[in-house]
């Protein structure tokens, strides 16, 4: 009997042992075979980790090779939600308290808890040494999935040096404005990705298997510009500007026969690097976003489309009455005076509204607004910066007596600061004119260097009108002009000088007592190397282009002369007769 049931116990243990066996053979046999790949799949998953190799973003360099623009190590805190869901709280406390003004304790939170993610982005692009500090804390608390991952930083050695014409990057490494966002498909490298095996804590092993997929750096962005002059001009610019209280203030200066800008300064400006002073009024581009109307500087360019038609020169008899009434607006000049004989080169050296007015009467509407777009008004320069305006200069068939009266003197029409430039470049250029430019080449990776292609320059008035032109404007600088403090040493300086009233935007009127003023000029003038432009808006009361810009031009072309080792000529300035 015991021996009966004793053999049926072992028989049937032995058909439940067999069944065991059976099963975990049947699964096992499923694992191995039927679903061999996803099952090893889950185990590269389960037991690797990916990380990003972030490729640095193209530097952006000056003429000279110097950096403007580059790149500096930082790192980025990444987390593993399936590791740190359930001590969110206490982790997340930790590094709150350990990046201070970085993180929002509530949101790492819901990050470090975010469901069904192996890898989130707690906080990204801080300085290595933070980071690190960070996690070493998470860490001696005895608490895992949290980790670092390398990042380039944006830098900008020069703090706010150029800073509108550079621009900056957002949080995620895309540009915004100047060149950041002009170049910024080319700036940006292509990241790569580095694939390692890591612990059940989520520790990396030691020679374990590694698979990198490369990175490839960003392109490098060369510029036309010259870091020292660059500097010079901005600093200079912001001692009038602060000290004068004006609104703002905008100085640019270019080679004349290239059309390349060595440098483009503004003030009040920003610092890209701490983003101190980011606002929307100081980041815009004041040289080519903001709209104006230029006032006096625009005479010569008056004087240029005559001359052109051979209808006055410098010596020009032009009787100036003591006022005009156009439309039934009166207009005047700047000082009172009965009726003066003046030269074409006296009422450009004395700046008449009046005189100007009169010389332009030669001129039908559509043949002065076919010159007016000839010089580029009216369209974007070509200079590539984002958001460039084309300005306002309306259609022929709509200007009435006054508005060719005061356009001729610069009222009436709107431009930006290149295209002012752009416009007195051609006159220095013996009637020539080329689009502007702030960027000469890109240099690939491997070092590959590839020029910026240019446009062909353009006749835009013959060399005689041109030559007219200048000779007017010698006498702007002379010591009976009205600009005789942008008078450069051992060289010949042309200039003109501007004042015109602000527009409130709110009203389209004008706002009497509040005043752009400005100097344009180049030198030498007998052989043109530089044209340099300031504009100073909402200058104080009793300013004008000549006592406020002009020193300013002095400086910065001082500056450039000597720096790119332009020689005086040794001619000397003609002598132009202003009254007949």
């Amino acid at each position: 009997m015991i021996t009966a049931m004793t053999r049926r116990r072992v028989r049937v243990c032995l058909v439940l042992a067999l069944a065991v066996f059976l099963v975990f053979g049947l699964r096992l046999f499923q694992i191995q075979g039927v679903d061999a790949k996803a099952y090893a799949a889950m185990a590269v998953q389960n037991g690797t980790a990916t990380t990003t190799v972030p490729a640095p973003r193209g530097a952006i360099v000056d003429r000279n090779g110097v950096e403007l623009a580059s790149n500096t190590d930082g790192l980025t805190v990444t987390a593993d939600p399936s590791m740190t869901s359930e001590h969110a709280p206490q982790i997340a406390r930790i590094l709150y308290e350990q990046l201070p003004g970085e993180i929002d304790y509530f949101d790492t939170i819901e990050k470090l808890r975010t469901p069904d993610s192996r890898f989130v982005y707690v906080v990204r692009d801080i300085p290595a040494s933070e980071a690190s500090d960070a996690v070493k804390a998470v860490r001696d608390a005895k608490y895992t999935g949290v980790f670092t991952e390398k990042e380039n930083l944006r830098s900008y050695p020069g703090g706010s040096l150029a800073a509108n014409l550079l621009g900056f990057t957002d949080n995620s490494g895309k540009g915004v404005q100047g060149i950041e966002q002009m170049f910024d498909d080319q700036l940006t490298g292509t990241d790569g990705s580095s694939t390692y095996e890591v612990s059940s804590t989520g520790q990396r092993i030691p020679m374990a298997d590694n698979t990198v997929e490369e990175m490839v750096p960003g392109t490098a962005v060369k510029t036309t510009i010259d870091r020292d002059l660059q500097w010079f001009a901005d600093q200079r610019l912001s001692e009038v500007v602060s000290s004068t209280g004006s609104a703002w203030g905008l100085a640019i200066t270019m080679d004349v026969k290239t059309c390349q800008i060595l440098q483009m300064s503004q003030a009040p400006t920003f610092n890209p690097d701490t983003r101190q002073g980011i606002t929307d009024q100081n980041t815009v581009s004041r040289a080519t976003q903001t709209v104006y109307e230029p006032g006096s500087v625009m005479k010569p360019v008056t004087m240029a489309a005559l001359a052109d038609q051979g209808l006055i020169n410098a010596d020009s008899k032009v009787r100036v009455p003591e006022s005009m009434t156009i439309d039934g607006f009166r207009i005047g000049d700047h000082w009172d005076h009965g009726v003066l004989q003046m030269t074409a080169a006296g009422v450009i050296a004395q700046s008449s509204n009046l005189g100007t007015i009169v010389a332009a009467q030669q001129m039908d509407d559509q043949t002065f607004y076919d010159y007016l777009r000839k010089f580029g008004f009216g369209e974007q320069t070509g200079v590539g910066l984002p958001g460039e305006s084309a300005g306002i200069v309306e259609d022929a068939d709509s200007w009435t007596r006054a508005k060719h009266a005061t356009t001729a003197f610069g009222q009436g029409i709107s431009v930006t600061g290149v295209q002012m430039l752009r416009a007195i470049g051609v006159i220095a250029n013996d009637g020539m004119g080329c689009d502007p430019t702030v960027v000469e080449s890109t240099i690939a990776p491997d070092g590959t260097e590839k020029k910026i292609e240019q446009d062909e320059p353009e006749r835009v008035v013959s060399p005689e009108a041109a030559a007219q032109v200048t000779r007017m404007m010698e006498a702007v600088t002379a010591d009976d002009g009205t600009a005789p403090l942008a008078q450069v040493d051992g060289y010949r300086v042309a200039g003109k000088t501007g004042t015109a009233w602000r527009v409130d935007p709110d009203t389209g009127r004008y706002l009497r007592g509040q005043n752009l003023v400005s100097f344009v000029g180049f030198a030498p003038a007998d052989k043109p190397r530089f044209v340099t432009y300031i504009v100073i808006d909402k200058a104080p009361g009793g300013a004008g282009g000549g006592s406020l810009a002009a020193p300013i031009f002095h400086d910065i072309m001082s500056m450039a002369l000597e720096r790119f080792g332009v020689m005086p000529t040794g001619s000397p300035s003609p002598e132009v007769a202003q009254y007949w």
